[in-house]
């Protein structure tokens, strides 16, 4: 039987990840981890926002979808190449005067956790619910993940409502700022150079994306957010849950798991060089 990878098809972990809708909250955990002074100070250093933008954040949700549904052979070569990068990743923070690096467990938890909270946040509101055992059975698996780049188990909570408590936590605390970087992330989350043929469903996920920021983070970026805009936000993703059941696969499963899924069934698939031809494609 081929490698189903560190997970399966029966876990929920698999069935969270390989929805389409569910990458919405990428853009979510985008915006909050750019608040994070150190997160984006790395990010200047790479100059991850400011060379081709769209294919760099398209190139980030490959390597983690790989991480999901890659056999656990490409699991862990991507999981090498996002530590490697991660290793080269460390200076001092001009605008904080603090170091930052990579490879810190506290700012590794930070994206870990803002990715987990937003990728389930839109499962639940354009999927289905989950119930607190299934919620916490994501969280579990989850934790393979972050081993896999480093984040040790023990460092992150160890249930799901302690994630969001932590969450909410550096929310409400001192940690987040406006900085040039997280700047240059909300206008790339406002269309920059994404390409024409994205640019409707990607105005869409950005206007959720800062619908269901915290009000303390969209307070940060400045975003102005009345009841209109939230209702029109709610009839949006209730209508995307009515519908996706109707929707084509290829709308409604993400590529990684389709390549899984043919791999599973005896096709010859390498999900890494499929990742790459699909990115010259954009």
């Amino acid at each position: 039987m081929s490698d189903e990878g560190y997970f399966g098809r029966d876990t929920v972990f698999w069935d969270v990840n390989k929805q389409m809708f569910s990458l919405f909250g990428g853009a979510r955990a985008l915006l909050m981890q750019a608040a994070h002074p150190l997160v984006s100070a790395g990010a200047r250093q790479t100059s991850f926002y400011a060379r081709d933008p769209w294919k760099r954040l398209i190139r980030t949700v490959q390597l983690q979808l790989i991480l999901a549904f890659g056999s656990k052979r490409e699991a862990e070569a991507t999981a090498d190449r996002i530590n490697k990068l991660h290793e080269t990743i460390n200076g001092i923070d001009p605008v904080t005067g603090m170091r930052y690096d990579a490879l810190d467990l506290d700012l590794l938890l930070w994206v870990h956790a803002t990715l987990e909270e937003s990728t389930l946040m839109f499962y639940e509101r354009t999927v289905r619910p989950l119930s607190r055992a299934r919620r916490e059975e994501y969280h579990q698996q989850n934790l393979i993940s972050a081993e896999l780049i480093r984040l040790p188990r023990e460092h992150v909570p160890p249930t799901y409502p302690e994630l969001r408590e932590y969450v909410d936590g550096i929310v409400k605390g001192t940690d987040l700022m406006l900085t040039e970087v997280a700047l240059e992330v909300f206008d790339l989350m406002g269309g920059g150079p994404v390409p024409w043929t994205m640019k409707p469903v990607w105005y869409f996920i950005a206007f959720a994306a800062r619908g269901t920021l915290p009000p303390e983070v969209r307070d940060l970026y400045n975003v102005s957010w009345d009841r209109k805009q939230q209702l029109f936000l709610d009839a949006n993703l209730a209508f995307l849950r009515r519908v996706r059941p109707i929707l084509p696969d290829r709308a409604r499963t993400v590529r990684p798991a389709a390549w899984a899924e043919r791999r599973l069934a005896g096709e010859s698939i390498d999900l890494i060089a499929k990742a790459r031809e699909a990115r010259r494609q954009l």
